[in-house]
């Protein structure tokens, strides 16, 4: 199997909310770009939370707009093996440094883990004295809930950041 390498995280000196993935798909692996398969929801549910068509913009003014609007986007592990996208099949898992993130940005207020892999390490981001959430999951592999569904529930954590 291939040792996959993650992405840096996106942060801003006034990120408040932290967003924690598992580890980028294939498709995101290939572009660059944290949420990069078509059918995964995050990307429109920023936009409906924040009546801004993030979809429609270039990858850079996506990352431009969420960090002028203090969120960071990163991800649990930060190299793997897996053979696909589905973190059913992640090996050999590397965690992230998060308590050295968490150091470089003293605004950080809250963790949101975006999906189940990402929130089995629940027990690590809550070590870090920051208040953490579980997200539903925005991959297309989450198909038991609604697109609604899903952003009444990022909402009331963005709300609760004031980022929303």
């Amino acid at each position: 199997m291939t040792r996959l390498q993650g992405l840096p995280p996106v942060i801003g000196p006034q990120t408040r909310l932290l967003v924690l993935g598992s580890f980028p798909g294939v498709t995101s692996l290939r572009a660059q770009q944290y949420y990069g398969h078509p059918q995964n929801r995050f990307w429109k549910i920023l936009s409906a939370l924040w009546s801004v068509d993030l979809v429609g913009m270039a990858y850079a003014d996506r990352l431009e707009t969420v960090r002028k609007r203090s969120l960071g986007i990163w991800d649990v592990y930060g190299a793997c093996e897996r053979e696909g996208s589905l973190d059913s099949a992640i090996r050999a898992a590397q965690l992230n440094d998060l308590a050295g993130l968490i150091r470089q940005v003293p605004s950080l207020r809250l963790i949101a883990h975006n999906g189940g892999e990402s929130a089995r390490h629940r027990r690590i981001t809550e070590a870090l004295g920051l208040t953490v959430v579980a997200l539903p999951s925005t991959s297309p592999a989450n198909a038991s809930w609604s697109f609604e569904r899903k952003l009444a529930a990022w909402r009331a954590v963005f709300a609760s950041a004031g980022l929303a």
